[in-house]
């Protein structure tokens, strides 16, 4: 009798169980998982939002999903979009490295954590949006996990996109196909299709549809400033948060004649003869050629559909979608491009071949009398133009609340790992709350930082305000005051930090 009560138990609670991880959406039924820990969270990996963009699809538009019968397992991540190898190099530990197989053009897929147990809750809904050049990335690298998100009370949400010659290659062929007479940008597209499918069906998830905030970091951060910018995105997001990088640097950005040229000397290196028979070939082989540094990277088209022909007057004229934004940069983003040695003479004549009469001004503000000094100047220039200057810009042309930060946190090292400092993209587990994806050796300030950042990350999400109890006062920037929360050791709000450098980067 006892084994028959016990199986009864068993029964109703494995029947519950399962009801909770069933959730109907608009093209059928899905069925995830509890986290193993609290089973607090529900979790979804692996959900398509568009038709797999393989055969004739390939430099497409994502098409809409097909319905299906029965209940899709939604329990394991999805391939990475096809891309070179994943595999650790330089400061990038595997950890931020995406999952090196399987890798497929069939990965228009996201994934869900939620502890929301009805759509009543309409909790904040957080997406995040990978970095990786435009050519790399997945949202199955480890410190993208979202249950420690999930348990601050928002609906995290990571998606895939096409990155590389198959997500950014434009083409007068395709542009001529195209109903909207444009071509590049499907990386784009496909970010508003995730967008649009959650719109649809995140309230199924206890997501509120009405508060959704997209984040990314590096090309993620180039798609959140796309994202900003495109008219097709308007009313799909509501809050942008955009970590190191943006689109106003004008890096990988060109053009759709520009882009065109490259994607037909993509065709003429391939030996093709047409779109057809570059859509027959095989991914891997297409992968490979891309790789010829002749043919340069693909990245962003001013096509004048996803994105304006003219980037910078758009802003300008406030015509993006206005939107509550966080933005900011690492100390380190100014070395992963590339270090240059060059003496202090060089230095010098390269400064007055760039700016003229305004040679004087900039070198009393970036100053350098040693080679080491020379050294770091540059490293500070690279990182305000690539990532200071377009946070700073997107603060001066946003209407509502924009929130700027630096982030120079140093990790604890890593035995038998070299010291990068405070490295590109070493704020993203601080942000998303992942410290223990990330094997290093932490300590309690480590812990104490990563609880800061991310609760500033998810009120933000919540409210439109990084503010809450306890934290440091984080207040708006502007360009008059410049004020910039430093994420450091020591979390302090910074009054008219870097000002002088960002007004004559702007200026000039």
């Amino acid at each position: 009798m006892k084994k028959i009560f016990f199986l009864f138990l068993y029964l109703v609670f494995f029947a519950s169980y399962a009801q909770v991880t069933v959730v109907q959406l608009e093209n059928g039924k899905i069925q995830g998982y509890a986290d193993s820990s609290t089973r607090s969270i529900r979790i979804f990996k692996g959900i398509p939002f568009a038709t797999p963009p393989v055969g004739d699809l390939r430099w497409k538009a994502p098409q809409p999903v097909k319905n299906w019968q029965g209940i899709k397992q939604c329990n394991q991540f999805a391939a990475s979009p096809m891309q070179n190898k994943p595999q650790p190099f330089y400061c990038w530990s595997e950890e931020f490295i995406a999952q090196p197989e399987p890798l497929s053009e069939d990965c228009l897929y996201l994934n869900v954590w939620t502890t929301a147990k009805s759509e009543g809750q309409k909790q904040p809904v957080f997406v995040w949006i990978y970095g990786g050049g435009l050519s790399s990335g997945s949202a199955n690298c480890a410190i993208y996990d979202g249950e420690e998100m999930a348990k601050k009370g928002v609906v995290f949400v990571s998606i895939n996109y096409r990155v590389g010659v198959f997500g950014f290659m434009a083409h007068p062929e395709l542009t001529r196909e195209a109903s909207y007479q444009a071509s590049g940008n499907y990386g784009f597209l496909d970010q508003l299709a995730a967008l649009k499918w959650i719109q649809k069906n995140i309230a199924a998830f206890g997501g509120d549809p009405n508060n959704v905030t997209i984040a990314g970091q590096s090309a993620g951060a180039f798609s959140v400033t796309a994202l900003i910018a495109s008219p097709l995105a308007k009313g799909l997001f509501h809050k942008a948060i955009a970590q190191s990088g943006g689109l106003l640097s004008n890096m990988l950005v060109q053009g759709l004649p520009e882009a065109e040229g490259q994607g037909v000397a993509f065709m003429k290196r391939a030996n093709a003869t047409s779109l057809a028979a570059l859509r027959k070939m095989p991914a891997p082989e297409l992968q490979q050629i891309s790789n010829d540094q002749q043919l340069g990277r693909f990245g962003t088209t001013l096509d004048g559909y996803v994105l304006p022909l003219n980037l910078m007057e758009h802003f300008k004229r406030g015509l993006q979608n206005q939107t509550p934004i966080l933005t900011g940069w690492v100390t380190g983003d100014g070395s992963f491009l590339g270090n240059v040695e060059m003496t202090v003479d060089d230095y010098k004549k390269e400064v007055e071949a760039k700016y003229g009469s305004n040679a004087k001004a900039y070198l009393k503000i970036f100053p350098a009398s040693t080679t080491a000094e020379v050294k770091a100047v540059k490293q500070k220039v690279t990182l305000l133009n690539f990532a200071g200057l377009p946070a700073h810009l997107l603060a001066s042309f946003n209407a509502m609340a924009t929130y700027l930060y630096q982030f120079g946190h140093v990790p604890p090292d890593k035995q038998g790992f070299p010291n990068y400092g405070a490295f590109h993209t070493s704020e993203v587990p601080f942000a998303l709350h992942t410290l223990h994806k990330w094997d290093r050796p932490w300590q309690k300030l480590d812990r104490e930082l990563e609880n800061v950042i991310s609760s500033y990350w998810v009120n933000f999400a919540k409210t439109c305000n990084p503010n809450g109890k306890s934290l440091p006062e984080w207040k708006p920037y502007d360009k008059h005051q410049g004020n910039i929360m430093l994420l450091e050791d020591a979390v302090q709000l910074k009054p008219a930090f870097m000002k002088r450098e960002l007004d004559f980067l702007e200026m000039n």
